[in-house]
């Protein structure tokens, strides 16, 4: 295995957002021990791996801007003396607008960051204040257009279906977004996740949000309006301009061999016909104790497992799936093409020249989709 992609979870941060089910803490008199932690995870991880490249870092949480640029400079350091950097490495850090100064973003740039993902969420105050985000819609601009300037390859995230918003709302937003000149979009439908506290004030009456059909509109739109001005749908929630596709989720799209390191965090080994996925425990005493016992499973996957998430993967992307793919692993090829025309009669997906893509509408239902495309064993 000589191409590899990296993560590193950094678990702070400043308050958790009601939508939230990340695994993070707020702790943040504990970023020097998590950090000593984590050099030592590294350097145990990649032991084996000297012969490796890595073709991307993606420092994500949590909210990695939160830490002092330091910190993150010494972790690249301990990671050069095992394996090495392409020379195109793409270095992603997620971020929050409220920790982007002026100097922070130069200490980012000569630290080697050439992407960032900012968590803006919205551009509209009074969606700002129904998510609890912590900076205001001026701050989001300012930080964009600083962001553009001193690294370029930046990206925003977008959720759509916050509680009050309307299809109009929604298309200020896009429009704030594709005006300010970012090459790359992210949009999320806001989704309840159990134990958040907005599942509990939706399920006591305190927040009402769009429906289904509402949220499905908005999409839809944002597909419309990204798609005009250029933007590639190359993902299910993610758009971008030529040249500007994140490096490391298309990595892991593409099954290619990625580490995560931190709490948490899944990693996914891939050497010849085997294919070893792992996970880190979700918490950050134990790991701060043990990290070089951070692993709480190993699996590694069988023939079908393999063939199974190659689907689900595929279809995600707007490459899409051979469907010679399809055909080795069911047992009545007839079966596969009676699906597929099925579901290409439904409008969800595309079929040409032997290749699978989940259409316009199917990227709403893509799970779905893969779904009805496995073999029986699955869907069983």
């Amino acid at each position: 295995m000589t191409r590899l992609h990296c993560y590193v979870h950094v678990p702070f941060c400043r308050e958790r957002c009601s939508y939230c089910d990340f695994f993070l803490v707020t702790r943040q008199d504990l970023l020097g021990r998590f950090f000593s932690a984590l050099h030592s995870e590294t350097s145990e991880r990649l032991a084996a791996l000297r012969e490796s490249t890595v073709h991307s870092i993606h420092f994500g949480g949590g909210t990695p801007s939160l830490v002092p640029v330091v910190y993150l400079e010494n972790w690249l350091e301990a990671l050069s003396r095992h394996v090495s950097l392409s020379d195109d490495a793409e270095i992603t850090l997620e971020a929050n607008p409220e920790d982007l100064t002026n100097e922070k973003l130069y200490e980012l740039a000569a630290l080697g960051v050439n992407r960032l993902s900012i968590g803006v969420q919205s551009f509209i105050p009074e969606k700002l204040r129904a998510l609890g985000r912590l900076h205001t819609a001026e701050e989001a601009l300012r930080v964009t257009d600083m962001a553009l300037d001193l690294i370029g390859n930046v990206s925003v995230d977008l959720i759509c279906g916050v509680e009050g918003e309307s299809p109009d709302i929604w298309a200020q937003d896009l429009d704030t977004a594709i005006s300010s000149g970012v090459p790359h979009v992210s949009v999320y439908m806001l989704t309840l996740e159990k134990k958040t506290r907005l599942e509990s004030f939706v399920r006591k009456g305190l927040v009402t949000l769009p429906d289904e059909g509402a949220q499905a509109l908005m999409y839809m739109m944002a597909c419309e309006r990204l798609d005009a001005e250029g933007f590639e749908h190359y993902e299910v929630s993610n758009f971008s301009k030529p040249g500007f596709f994140s490096r490391y989720n298309l990595g892991c799209w593409q099954r290619e061999s990625y580490l995560g390191f931190g709490p948490s965090a899944h990693s996914f080994l891939v050497s010849g016909d085997h294919e070893l996925r792992s996970a880190n425990a979700s918490s950050l005493i134990r790991y701060m104790s043990s990290p070089r016992e951070a692993q709480e499973y190993r699996e590694m996957l069988s023939r079908e497992e393999r063939a199974d998430e190659k689907v689900f993967l595929s279809l995600r992307l707007s490459s899409g799936l051979e469907l010679v793919h399809l055909m080795q692993y069911h047992e009545g090829n007839d079966a596969v093409l009676e699906n597929v025309d099925r579901l290409k009669k439904q409008g969800l997906i595309e079929f040409r020249n032997g290749v699978i893509k989940v259409s316009r509408k199917g990227f709403l239902f893509a799970d779905k989709v893969a779904e009805e495309l496995l073999p029986v064993r699955m869907r069983d």
